[in-house]
C-alpha cells in the first residue's frame, strides 16, 4: 500500500547552507525548485536550481526560474503598513490599518449594503490565502464581488470546461505530451510562455515521430520546430474547429460508440457549425490555405493520440468560451479524451490560477468546484463554514467591477497581489476608478506600483521565498511553496491580514494559526458531501475535485508533502489520476459530456478607416506580468530591453515608419508610445505588443491603456487579442542614452521627469535609460549639468559636444569610478549599450577607458555581441550568426557545442533555430 508521498526534510550538506524544496512563482507549469541559502558577510545569499524530483519539470528551469535569486532583496519592498495616498503616505501600524479597514467595511455595509464592497485578487496568491479571502467575502461579508486577475487569462477555459464536462478541470497530465502522436498548440507561444513544457514536447519530438501543429496569427518562436504552422486570421478559431468537426463527421472519423454512450448534443453542435461544412468556407474565414487546412484535418482524423494545448490566444477573446468548446467538441466527437496521450489541455498562465479555481476565486464560483447560483451548493458551503450569510448571486467580473467602482456603486475595494492599472484593458479607466473610490486597500510586496499610488491603506505582504502554502499547476498538481527567507520588516501573510479584519468585525472561523490549518479546512470542504468515483451514483454533489486523502495530514506531513495530483480519494492508497474520464464518466448529473453548439462570428469591434490595424498583445520570454519582479534582474532585462511593437515592413512603409524609431499606437480607448520593430513574422494588418511595461519602467508604455475592454459574454474574459488601432510616428527632436550607477538615481530624476519619453533598463550595477525629447538640442546641452545633479566637488566631469552634428557626450566619475554617462547623438552614432554597461563593473577606469567613454566608442573595434539571445550564457545575436556562417552550422545543438548558448534552460533554442534558417535562406539567395 502506498502512503501519502512526502518530500525529504530540509537538509544541507554544510551546516551553514539551508536547502529548501519549493515551487517557482511564475507560469502555470509549476516547476519545482530548490533554494540554497547561505550566510555571507554581505548577508544572505540565495542560489536556485531545478528540483529533479519534481514531476512537473524534472530539474529543468526556464530563464526566469533560473534567475529567481536576482529578484529577491528589499530594494523595492513595502516593509510597513502605510496610510494615505501618494504624497500623503505615512507609516502606520498593523492594528491601526486593520481597524481602519474593518471600520470602513462595516460603515459601507450599514450605509450602502454588502455589495458596496469588492475585492480584486490574484493567481499570485497561495491557495491558503485564496481560500481565506473567499471564505471571508462570500461567507461572511455576504457578497460575491470578489474577482481575480485569473479572469484575464483562464476564465473562458473554466466556462468551457463546465459546459462540456460539468466541472472545471483539465483531464490530462504533462506526461501525456510524451505519449501522444500529435500536439496541436492553439493560441500559445509555448516556447516563450511555458518554456519547460515546450522543451519537454521538443524532447519527445526528437525521440520519436511526433507531429506538431501551431495555430497562431504570428510566426512565433514556437513555430520554429513545428511541422505545420496555420497562420489563422485573428478571432477565427471557432470557424477553424467547427470546420474540423464537420470534416470529421462527414468523412467517417467520429467514434460513434463513445459519442452515443458518453456524450450529448452532437446534432446541435453540427447544426451550429454547418456554415463551415466545406474546406473553401473555412479557408475564406480563417485566411489559411486549403492545402494546409487539408493536411491539418487529415492528420487530426487519422492520428489516434492527440493533445490539443490551448492558452491565451483562445481564452482572451470575446468568443473565448466558444473557441475552447469548439476544440473540446472535436476531441469528444472522436473519443480522443480519457486515454493516454489524448485530451484537450488548457494551459494556465499563472502559478496558482488552478488553485484559485479550487477555492472559488472567481466572482461566479463557490469554493470546492461548487456553483454560486445553485441554492443546494450555497447551503452546503454555508453549513460547512457555519457562516452568518452566503453570497447568493454572482458578483461583478473584473471589467464590470472596476466600472462599478468608477460609477460609485462600489465604495471600498481591496486589491491583493496584482496591478490592475497595468494589466486590465482600458487601463486608464481603472486609474479613474481608483482615483474616485472612497476607500482603496492594496496588499503588495512593492512600495511603488501603478496601483499602490491610489491606496488609502497599503499593507506589506510576504513575497516568494517568505510565504508558505500550496499552489496547483495546470495538470492539477498540488505542490508546496515554502518559506526559506525570514519575513522582512512587518510583512505578513495575506491570509493573516484577512483573518485579522474578520476577527475585528466579530466573525468566527478565522482563528487560523498557520497555512496547515487552512489547507486542512480547504481539503475537508472538498470532501464534504462528496465521494470517490465509484460512489458517485449516491452523491448528488459529486466533484472530481476531492482531497479526502489529505484531510488528516499532520503538520509534519503537510510541511513535507510531495507534489500530488487531485483527486486524492484515499489516504492509504493514493490515486494519482493523471488522465480523468478514462471510464467515460463526466461531472454532469447524467455522467455524460456535452458537445456544445458554437457559432463562428466576427469580432465585435472591426477595423475602420480611423483604426485600420489589429493589435494583438502577449508575453515575452524573459519578463513576467508587470515586471515588478523580473524587471529587477539585469539578466532578464537584456533580451528585449524596451517596450516595443512588431509589424510587417509593408505596413511600416504604408504608414511612414522607420525601423527602431518611436511610434504612437492609438485606439478608441487610449494610446502609448513604443519602439517599432519590423518583422516578416507578422501578417499584414496586424501589430503585436508585449503586456509587461508599466510606469516604473517606461514613461508611456502601458499597452493596457489601448486594449479593447469588450469581454466574452459568458466568461467575462477581455479581448486582449483584437483591438482596432492606428499607428503613427512619435515626433521628437533628439534621442539619447543615459546610464547611472545604482545608488545615484536621485541625481538624475529631474532629467527623467522632464523628458517626454523614456524607458528604464536594469543592468549590472547601473540603470540605463533610453531617452527622447521634443526640446531643442541646444536647450538640453546648455542644461545638462543642472539636469544631472552631480554638483559635488567630488565628481569629475568629462564633456564632448558638437552642436552642428547634434552630438553631446557627458561622463561623470568619482574617485576614478564611472558614476554616470549621457550620450545624445543620431541613433547610428550612439555607443554600444553592453560595452558602456560593462564599464560600470570596473572598480577604476584607465586613461584609455576614459578616452573611449568620452568618444562613445570601445577601444577594440571587434564586433558587438548584438541583441542578447541566450540570457544564461550572455551570447548575442551577432556572435551566433557569425558562428553559424563560419562553421556552416545546420542544427541548434552545434551552436550549443560552440558557444554554450541553449545549453542550460533551452529558452533560446527556438530563436537559435530561426537564426539558422535565416542564415540558410541568405546563403540560398
Amino acid at each position: 500500500m502506498n502512503s501519502i508521498p512526502v518530500m525529504e526534510l530540509d537538509s544541507s550538506t554544510e551546516s551553514q547552507i539551508k536547502t529548501t524544496q519549493t515551487t517557482c512563482p511564475y507560469c502555470g507549469v509549476g516547476c519545482g525548485v530548490i533554494a540554497h541559502v547561505s550566510q555571507t558577510p554581505m548577508g544572505e545569499k540565495v542560489e536556485i536550481e531545478g528540483d529533479v524530483q519534481h514531476p512537473a519539470n524534472l530539474g529543468k528551469l526556464c530563464i526566469k526560474g533560473s534567475h529567481l535569486a536576482d529578484t529577491l532583496g528589499l530594494k523595492t519592498r513595502l516593509l510597513h503598513p502605510m496610510t494615505g495616498r501618494k504624497e500623503q503616505r505615512q507609516i502606520s501600524t498593523w492594528d491601526h490599518a486593520i481597524s481602519s479597514i474593518a471600520n470602513k467595511f462595516q460603515q459601507c455595509i450599514d450605509q450602502y449594503g454588502r455589495d458596496s464592497i469588492a475585492f480584486y485578487v490574484s493567481g499570485q496568491l497561495l491557495t491558503e490565502d485564496y481560500y481565506v479571502v473567499n471564505k471571508f467575502v462570500k461567507g461572511y461579508l455576504g457578497t460575491a464581488n470578489i474577482d481575480t486577475n485569473s479572469r484575464l487569462c483562464m476564465s473562458s477555459a473554466v466556462a468551457a470546461h463546465k459546459r462540456a464536462f460539468g466541472e472545471d478541470l483539465v483531464p490530462a497530465s504533462y506526461t501525456d505530451f510524451e505519449q501522444t502522436e500529435m500536439v496541436v498548440l492553439v493560441g500559445s507561444n509555448t516556447a516563450w510562455c511555458h518554456p519547460v513544457l515546450y522543451q519537454r514536447i521538443m524532447k519527445a519530438k526528437e525521440e520519436r515521430d511526433l507531429f506538431v501543429v501551431v495555430i497562431d496569427p504570428r510566426f512565433t518562436a514556437t513555430c520554429e520546430a513545428a511541422d505545420l504552422h496555420l497562420p489563422i486570421l485573428p478571432g477565427q478559431d471557432v470557424a477553424l474547429f467547427n470546420g474540423l468537426l464537420q470534416y470529421l463527421q462527414q468523412n467517417g472519423h467520429a467514434d460513434l460508440d463513445f459519442v452515443t454512450q458518453h456524450t450529448q448534443g452532437l446534432e446541435q453542435a453540427l447544426a451550429s457549425s454547418s456554415t463551415e461544412s466545406s474546406l473553401e468556407s473555412v479557408a475564406k474565414c480563417t485566411g489559411i490555405a486549403i492545402e494546409k487546412l487539408t493536411l491539418f484535418f487529415q492528420k487530426f482524423a487519422q492520428t489516434e493520440k492527440i493533445m490539443s494545448l490551448f492558452s491565451m490566444g483562445v481564452n482572451q477573446s470575446s468568443q473565448g468560451v466558444d473557441k475552447a468548446n469548439s476544440i473540446i467538441n472535436c476531441h469528444l466527437l472522436t473519443g480522443k479524451i480519457g486515454k493516454p496521450g489524448s485530451a484537450p489541455f488548457s494551459m494556465t498562465g499563472q502559478p496558482n490560477a488552478m488553485g484559485g479555481r479550487e477555492v472559488g476565486g472567481l466572482a461566479n464560483m463557490l469554493a470546492s468546484h461548487l456553483d454560486l447560483d445553485n441554492p443546494q451548493h450555497q447551503q452546503l458551503v454555508q453549513d460547512f463554514w457555519q457562516s452568518p450569510v452566503i453570497a447568493r448571486q454572482p458578483g461583478l467580473k473584473a471589467v464590470d467591477l472596476f466600472q462599478a467602482v468608477e460609477s460609485g456603486k462600489i465604495k471600498a475595494i481591496w486589491i491583493m497581489a496584482t496591478n490592475p492599472i497595468v494589466s486590465l484593458p482600458d487601463a486608464d479607466q481603472v486609474k479613474r476608478a481608483l482615483e474616485k473610490c472612497e476607500f482603496v486597500v492594496v496588499s503588495d510586496i512593492c512600495l511603488d506600483t501603478d496601483t499602490t499610488q491610489y491606496a488609502d491603506v497599503l499593507l506589506p505582504a510576504l513575497g516568494w521565498g517568505e510565504k508558505d502554502g500550496t499552489v496547483t499547476n495546470s495538470e492539477r498538481r498540488i505542490s508546496r511553496q515554502k518559506a526559506f527567507l525570514p519575513a522582512p520588516g512587518e510583512a505578513k501573510a495575506d491570509w493573516w491580514a484577512i483573518s485579522r479584519v474578520a476577527q475585528v468585525l466579530g466573525f468566527r472561523g478565522f482563528d487560523f494559526s498557520n497555512s496547515h490549518d487552512i489547507f486542512l479546512e480547504h481539503a475537508r470542504l472538498s470532501a464534504y458531501q462528496n465521494s470517490s468515483l465509484s460512489q458517485r451514483a449516491d452523491t448528488p454533489n459529486f466533484r472530481y475535485f476531492n482531497l479526502q486523502g489529505l484531510t488528516h495530514l499532520g503538520f509534519a506531513e503537510y510541511q513535507n508533502l510531495a507534489s500530488i495530483q487531485w483527486p486524492v480519494w484515499d489516504k492509504q492508497e493514493v490515486h494519482q489520476v493523471g488522465q480523468l474520464f478514462s471510464q467515460g464518466q463526466f461531472s454532469h448529473a447524467d455522467g455524460k459530456a456535452r458537445l456544445v453548439p458554437t457559432v463562428a462570428a466576427n469580432p465585435i469591434h472591426a477595423i475602420s478607416a480611423e483604426y485600420p490595424l489589429i493589435l494583438n498583445t502577449g508575453r515575452i520570454r524573459d519578463q513576467w506580468h508587470t515586471m515588478s519582479r523580473t524587471g529587477l534582474s539585469a539578466s532578464l532585462s537584456q533580451h528585449r530591453t524596451e517596450p516595443y511593437c512588431e509589424l510587417h515592413p509593408h505596413d511600416a512603409l504604408k504608414y511612414g515608419l522607420k525601423d527602431a524609431e518611436l511610434v504612437e499606437v492609438k485606439s478608441a480607448w487610449g494610446s502609448c508610445v513604443l519602439r517599432v520593430q519590423f518583422s516578416q513574422n507578422m501578417r499584414r494588418g496586424q501589430i503585436f505588443a508585449p503586456i509587461h511595461w508599466n510606469d516604473q519602467f517606461a514613461s508611456d508604455a502601458r499597452i493596457g491603456k489601448v486594449v479593447n475592454p469588450v469581454v466574452d459574454p459568458i466568461s467575462g474574459e477581455p479581448e486582449f487579442k483584437h483591438t482596432p488601432v492606428m499607428i503613427q510616428p512619435f515626433y521628437t527632436q533628439w534621442q539619447g542614452v543615459l546610464y547611472v550607477r545604482e545608488g545615484f538615481e536621485q541625481q538624475i530624476q529631474t532629467m527623467i521627469e522632464n523628458t517626454v519619453w523614456w524607458s528604464k533598463i536594469q543592468t549590472t550595477q547601473a540603470i540605463r535609460y533610453e531617452l527622447a525629447d521634443r526640446r531643442r538640442f541646444s536647450d538640453i546641452t546648455g542644461q545638462i549639468k543642472s539636469l544631472l545633479a552631480f554638483d559635488d566637488e567630488s565628481f569629475e566631469w568629462l564633456n564632448l559636444e558638437d552642436q552642428t552634428a547634434h552630438i553631446s557626450h557627458s561622463v561623470v566619475l568619482q574617485d576614478g569610478q564611472l558614476i554616470a554617462s549621457f550620450y545624445i547623438a543620431p541613433a547610428a552614432l550612439l555607443p554600444d549599450r553592453d560595452w558602456v554597461a560593462g564599464l560600470f563593473r570596473r572598480e577604476r577606469l584607465s586613461a584609455l577607458h576614459r578616452k573611449a567613454l568620452l568618444a562613445g566608442q570601445a577601444m577594440s573595434m571587434g564586433n558587438s555581441e548584438g541583441a542578447l539571445v541566450c540570457s544564461c550564457f550572455k551570447v548575442g545575436k551577432n556572435r551566433i550568426i557569425q558562428t553559424i556562417k563560419d562553421k556552416n552550422i545546420t542544427h541548434e545543438k552545434q551552436v550549443t557545442a560552440c558557444l554554450k548558448a541553449g545549453g542550460n534552460c533551452g529558452s533560446c533554442l527556438p530563436e537559435i533555430r530561426g537564426l539558422i534558417k535565416a542564415c540558410q535562406t541568405e546563403c540560398i539567395e
